[in-house]
């Protein structure tokens, strides 16, 4: 069956390699921000301009976004902000399941409408279809983001915590 004898004989690893250094690169380089604290230093008078709730998300998913397209990778997308922005959360008393809802609707489904992004290559090379032509269909991806935003703004469905102290929060 020809068609059967095409799936194993694609190139295997070998087809994959390329997105794999996209990954590799990616995760290395927020890494390394992380670790220089250069993300912090951008991150911190964001972090101080919001003062509400709403402004908090919309930072959170400025910065998701942001980060799938100059990091090129939605796994650096996800987690740097969950990280990032995890105290500032327990501080106002915000649930850590609506920094994690967030995360995933902005970090995560935005990122297949960055054509230079690992999975807006991967799938505009899977479909044959490219990234900046899908988009405009996308319809998921830009109201799932837009909701979880508009949850911050209106505090519908915004999960609350007993608020945690900076010094107790450092720990966490």
């Amino acid at each position: 069956m020809p068609l059967i004898d095409q799936l194993p004989s694609r190139g295997g690893m070998d087809s994959m390699l390329l997105t794999l250094w996209l990954i590799i690169g990616a995760v290395t380089f927020g890494a390394v921000l992380e670790e220089f604290g250069l993300i912090a230093r951008l991150v911190d008078p964001l972090i101080h301009s919001a003062k509400s709730t709403g402004r908090l998300f919309i930072t959170v998913f400025a910065c998701a976004f942001g980060l799938n397209v100059v990091a090129g990778d939605q796994y650096i997308a996800l987690v740097l902000p969950s990280r990032v922005f995890r105290l500032e959360f327990a501080k106002r008393g915000l649930a850590p399941t609506n920094l994690s809802r967030l995360c995933a609707d902005s970090g995560t489904v935005t990122s297949a409408l960055v054509p230079w992004n690992s999975c807006g290559a991967f799938m505009g090379a899977v479909r044959g279809v490219a990234t900046l032509s899908y988009a405009p269909f996308a319809i998921f991806n830009y109201a799932s983001p837009l909701l979880s935003v508009l949850y911050g703004i209106t505090g519908f469905r915004i999960e609350k915590i007993a608020p945690v102290a900076s010094e107790s929060a450092s720990g966490a």
